[in-house]
């Protein structure tokens, strides 16, 4: 059951979800066995990619929340402030 190369996408070019789906395939045949010792090894590397390509796409959607959260944080940090010396000039 091992993929042709011709058919194969570079892991590098998947979205998350195409990265995902074809891992769980990968991981569904391998747990099927069946394969020769070859095509389990293809398998087994190719897993082994899409795993780390699932784990950098993750941890870069992490660092934009945790960029825009800042960003939301500094900006209510500024309005606050603002509004502290809006009201103190009203005194």
């Amino acid at each position: 059951m091992a993929q042709q190369n011709d058919d194969v996408k570079p892991v590098a070019e998947l979205n998350y979800e195409e990265a995902r789906d074809e891992l769980v395939e990968t991981v569904r045949c391998l747990e099927q066995g069946g394969l020769s010792l070859d095509d389990s090894l293809a398998l087994w590397e190719r897993g082994e990619e899409l795993g780390q390509r699932c784990e950098e796409l993750l941890a870069g959607a992490h660092k934009r929340i945790e960029e825009a959260l800042a960003t939301h944080t500094d900006t209510e940090t500024i309005g606050d402030a603002e509004d502290t010396v809006d009201g103190s000039t009203d005194n």
